[in-house]
């Protein structure tokens, strides 16, 4: 793939993927402006090359069908202002007029393009749509690492209409990255996978088995092998058609020499909600009315003992239901053991929404080696060796 080094953008004006999908507070004012920080290597450069900048994202999930006040860009473009340093203009109707809006864009300036799923045809991969998101620019950038994995208008067909194309400076630091925890020959490596299905990391599971040493599964996704196993789980939340599927992955895992660490023992309640009434029980006697909610004491010893002597570290996913104190400690614990790991040398990438907000809410960010923008783009990357947006820049 190109790089933006090697894209002339002299007079010319470039459409960039970009991921400003940022939370927004009850005032609908950015809570966390990381996305919009990540994205301006890529825009001042291609500024300081005297081109000019379109971007363009997603916010949130609109219907598709229109307007909506709560993920219009109306609420993120003071930010993004503030951010750049420089004015940028929002383009509401841009559906139907590309051509002439390219003329009146001004050398040197930042457009912004309102919410693309505003639009069907954005999700569609409608190609009339990408025709005219192209007739806009004269070079594609992507810069979206995490709606890489997409095959949307913005990511993907859109591409076919530009002769000039390339990726952004965070695409090419990702690749980097999630390629030198892939391959650099460091031992052992350690892959820590949470969340809630078997289901979103079957593929993921399947390749690190023939690149890692442990693996650990926390999460409601560690449900589903302890009831392969025959514990009992009580009425924690399992996925009963994946049964078969996490006896296969045990069975792969020892074929390969690959330890797969469930949690030994839990924090359980009767309900999932702020203060409620916890125990801790073995994670595979769970008792009848009782859900596995956070890994406990001593799983926690345990996984950070195979952390703390691991050279790369890979995370994905929370241990427990993150969001509500009571369940929350098994994943800080995790991302206290990962950052002092890392702090001692090894190499570590953390990616996905849960694993990354663990990290900020602890003030671990500046220990840890890279983390990923991407949660699903992550995944597919590292399941299938590509991802759909990026192939097609080939």
């Amino acid at each position: 793939m190109n790089l933006i080094t090697d894209i002339n953008f002299k007079n010319k004006i470039a459409l960039i993927r970009v991921d400003y999908n940022v939370p927004l507070n009850s005032n609908l004012e950015v809570s966390d402006n990381t996305r919009i920080k990540n994205s301006l290597k890529t825009i001042n450069y291609i500024l300081n090359n005297k081109g000019s900048c379109i971007l363009m994202s997603h916010l949130g999930e609109p219907k598709g069908e229109g307007y909506e006040k709560k993920f219009s860009f109306d609420n993120i473009t003071s930010t993004i202002e503030k951010e750049i340093g420089k004015k940028v203009t929002l383009i509401k109707n841009y559906i139907h007029n590309g051509s002439s809006i390219k003329k009146k864009i001004s050398k040197g300036s930042v457009t912004i393009l309102e919410n693309l799923r505003f639009c069907k045809e954005e999700k569609l991969c409608d190609k009339k749509f990408s025709k005219n998101l192209a007739s806009l620019a004269d070079v594609y950038v992507n810069d979206a690492f995490g709606t890489s994995h997409r095959k949307h208008a913005s990511t993907y067909s859109v591409t076919q209409y530009f002769k000039e194309k390339c990726v952004g400076t965070l695409i090419e630091k990702e690749l980097y990255n999630i390629n030198r925890i892939l391959k650099s020959k460091s031992k052992p490596f350690t892959a820590i996978l949470g969340g809630k299905k078997i289901s979103d990391k079957i593929d993921i599971i399947k390749k690190l088995i023939k690149t890692v040493d442990h693996i650990i599964i926390g999460g409601a996704m560690s449900n589903t092998f302890i009831k392969a196993l025959g514990g009992n789980i009580g009425s924690s939340l399992y996925e009963n058609d994946k049964i078969d599927t996490a006896i296969i992955l045990l069975k792969e895992a020892k074929k390969y020499n690959v330890k797969i660490h469930l949690p030994e023992d839990c924090i359980i309640a009767n309900t999932i909600k702020f203060r409620c009434k916890t125990e801790i029980s073995y994670s595979n006697n769970i008792k009848k009315g009782m859900m596995n909610l956070d890994i406990g004491p001593k799983s926690i010893n345990t996984f950070k003992n195979i952390i703390e002597k691991s050279k790369k570290i890979l995370w994905n996913g929370p241990m427990g239901v993150f969001e509500i104190n009571e369940f929350s400690n098994g994943t800080n614990k995790i991302a206290e053991s990962v950052s002092n790991t890392t702090k001692k040398g090894a190499f570590s990438l953390v990616g996905g929404g849960d694993s990354v907000a663990a990290i900020n809410k602890n003030n671990f960010s500046k220990n840890i080696s890279f983390i990923s923008t991407g949660g699903g783009s992550l995944l597919y990357y590292i399941s299938n060796g590509f991802l759909p947006a990026l192939k097609i820049l080939n």
